[in-house]
């Protein structure tokens, strides 16, 4: 077993958000990546799109979620999904911090992750 620890003294503000980049992980063959996100008190991520697919797993504390200019609450719990291109973005109008987790993956990710595959299989 291995635990990779969140160490939020290490968390890095970008985009509206402190956050960690937990995968990818020497430890762990997966065809996708993530990052635990804290979007502070009072705060909001950057609008923004790109070309990989996302989900979004709330863990603690109410947002709204607005992907593809519809907004959504966003509780612990939800899992938001949204495909490539989708302008997003994530609101914290609360008095408390609202953690996520988020996932993302993309054809080479997973072309990577099929070659890992084989090769571990191989050995």
């Amino acid at each position: 077993m291995e635990i990779r620890p969140l160490e939020r003294e290490k968390m890095v503000f970008e985009n509206g958000a402190y956050g960690q980049r937990l995968l990818p992980w020497t430890a762990l063959n997966a065809p996708f990546e993530g990052a635990w996100v804290t979007v502070p008190a009072h705060g909001a991520t950057g609008a923004h799109a790109h070309h990989e697919y996302e989900i979004f797993i709330a863990v603690s504390g109410e947002a709204v979620v607005e992907a593809g200019g519809v907004r959504r609450t966003f509780r612990p719990g939800d899992i938001e999904f949204h495909a490539p291109g989708t302008e997003h973005r994530i609101l914290n109008d609360g008095a408390e911090d609202f953690e996520m987790y988020a996932i993302w993956w993309d054809s080479d990710m997973t072309t990577t992750f099929l070659g890992r595959h084989d090769e571990q299989v191989r050995a």
